[in-house]
C-alpha cells in the first residue's frame, strides 16, 4: 500500500492519527496494536492498514514506563548448533516480532554446575517479564530447584525442570512424531522396528524412544534392543555397521535425520540396500533430507508452530496474571514419505490409501558436526 502524503511537520505519527484515518476510536487502536481480542476482523484490518500507511509504530519504551514492565522475554537454551535446538530458537525469534517484546538469550553449557538455575537468575536480574526454557537436556539437580518469582515460565518440549508459581508448556509432541514413523514402517509390513536413539539425558530422545516403544506394544510386536547415538551422522554410521550384521533387521527408526543419514551410508557400504533390504526413517526433516540417496523418509518438526503457540500463551500469562492459562494448540504431525522406506523383502505392504508413495501424510491432533564419537551402545531399555 502506498503511503499517504500529508504530515508536513515531520513528527512521528500518533495513535490518534491512526484512529482518524481508520475511522475508529483511539482506544480501539490501542486494542488492535496490543493484540487484544473482541475486535472485529474488519476493524482490525482498517487499523493495521492505517498504521502501515502512516508508518505508525508502538512506543514500547513509553509502554514499559507506564506498565512497569521491560517488554522483554528471557530465553534459556543449550549452547549448541544442533538442528533441533537451533531451529526452535529461530522460531522464537520470528514469533516474538509480532508480540511487541524482545528476546534476551542466555546459553547454557552441558555439564555446567549452575545449569538452568544460574541462567534463570541472570535473566531475573535483568528484569525480564517472562522466561522461556528451551533446554533439551536433563541437568542433574534442576528438578529440586524452586524458583521464587511471579514471572511466568514457558517450558518447550520437556517437563518443567523446576517448580515455579506459574508455568506453561508447549511442544510436548515427540512421542506422537515417533508413533507416526513407527506406524508407517509397521503399515509397510515390517515385523518390527529397530531404534537408534539419542543421548539418554535429552528429553527428546527419551520421548521418541517411549513413542516407539508404546507403538510396538500397541501392535504386539517384539521390542528389539536400543542402539544409543549422540545425534551425529558419525554415530549413525557406527550404528549402521552393527545393524548391517543382523539379517533380521528390516526397518530402523533413527531419532534424528543426521543419524539416519550416517546409518544409510554404512548400510550401503556393507552391501545392504535401502530400502530393498532395510527401510530407514529419521526425524526433523532437515533441508538436506530430500537430497540424500535415497531421499529420506522422515517426520517434520513443527518448530515455528511450537514457538508461536508457546509465546502466545506466555504473553497471555504475562499480561493477564490472574487469568487461567490459554489452551494448548497441538500442531498436526506431518510424515514426509520419500524413497528410503518400502515393504520388507518378499512382502507386500498393507493397503494405505492415505499415504502416497512420496508425499506428506498429516495426522491431526492426537492421532496416530563431524568429530570422533564413541560407538553407539546396544542396550536393553
Amino acid at each position: 500500500m502506498a503511503r499517504l502524503a500529508g504530515r508536513s511537520t515531520g513528527a512521528a505519527p500518533r495513535s490518534i492519527d491512526v484512529a482518524r484515518l481508520a475511522g475508529v476510536s483511539q482506544k480501539t487502536v490501542s486494542r488492535v496494536m496490543n493484540g487484544e481480542q473482541y475486535v472485529s476482523e474488519d476493524v482490525r484490518r482498517r487499523v493495521l492498514e492505517a498504521a502501515e500507511t502512516l508508518g505508525y509504530r508502538l512506543n514500547h519504551a513509553a509502554r514499559a514506563l507506564a506498565s512497569g514492565r521491560t517488554r522483554s522475554i528471557g530465553v534459556v537454551t543449550l549452547g549448541t548448533a544442533l538442528y533441533g535446538p537451533a531451529s526452535l530458537l529461530m522460531g522464537l525469534e520470528r514469533a516474538v516480532r509480532d508480540t511487541g517484546y524482545t528476546l534476551r538469550v542466555v546459553n547454557t553449557v552441558e555439564g555446567d554446575a549452575s545449569g538452568i538455575a544460574g541462567a534463570v537468575d541472570s535473566l531475573l536480574d535483568q528484569g525480564v517479564d517472562g522466561i522461556v526454557i528451551s533446554e533439551p537436556i536433563d541437568e542433574e539437580g534442576d528438578a529440586d530447584v524452586a524458583i521464587r518469582s511471579d514471572v511466568p515460565f514457558l517450558v518447550l518440549g520437556a517437563p518443567p525442570p523446576f517448580t515455579a508459581r506459574r508455568v506453561v508448556t508447549s511442544g510436548l509432541v515427540a512421542h506422537r512424531l515417533a508413533r507416526a514413523v513407527t506406524e508407517h514402517l509397521l503399515d509397510l509390513g515390517h515385523p518390527t522396528v529397530h531404534h537408534l536413539g539419542g543421548p539418554r539425558r535429552w528429553y527428546a530422545a527419551r520421548d521418541r524412544r517411549e513413542g516407539w516403544r508404546a507403538t510396538l506394544a500397541a501392535h504386539e510386536r517384539r521390542e528389539p534392543p536400543v542402539l544409543v547415538g549422540d545425534w551425529s551422522a558419525a554415530s549413525g554410521y557406527r550404528a549402521g555397521l552393527e545393524l548391517a550384521e543382523d539379517d533380521d533387521v528390516t526397518a530402523v527408526f533413527a531419532a534424528n535425520d543426521d543419524m539416519a543419514i550416517g546409518l544409510i551410508r554404512a548400510l550401503l557400504e556393507t552391501g545392504r540396500r535401502v530400502p530393498q533390504d532395510i527401510s530407514v526413517v529419521g526425524l526433523d526433516d532437515i533441508p538436506v533430507a530430500a537430497y540424500v540417496t535415497p531421499p529420506l523418509t522422515t517426520v517434520r518438526q513443527p518448530f515455528d508452530a511450537t514457538a508461536q503457540d508457546g509465546l502466545r500463551r506466555l504473553v497471555h500469562a504475562i499480561e493477564n496474571p490472574d487469568a487461567e492459562p490459554m489452551p494448548v494448540n497441538d500442531p498436526p504431525v506431518s510424515l514426509v514419505v520419500r524413497s528410503s522406506t518400502a515393504p520388507p523383502p518378499n512382502r507386500t505392504a498393507r493397503p494405505d490409501p492415505a499415504t502416497p508413495l512420496d508425499g506428506v501424510r498429516v495426522f491431526a491432533g492426537a492421532a496416530p558436526a563431524a568429530r570422533a564419537t564413541p560407538a553407539p551402545r546396544r542396550t536393553a531399555v
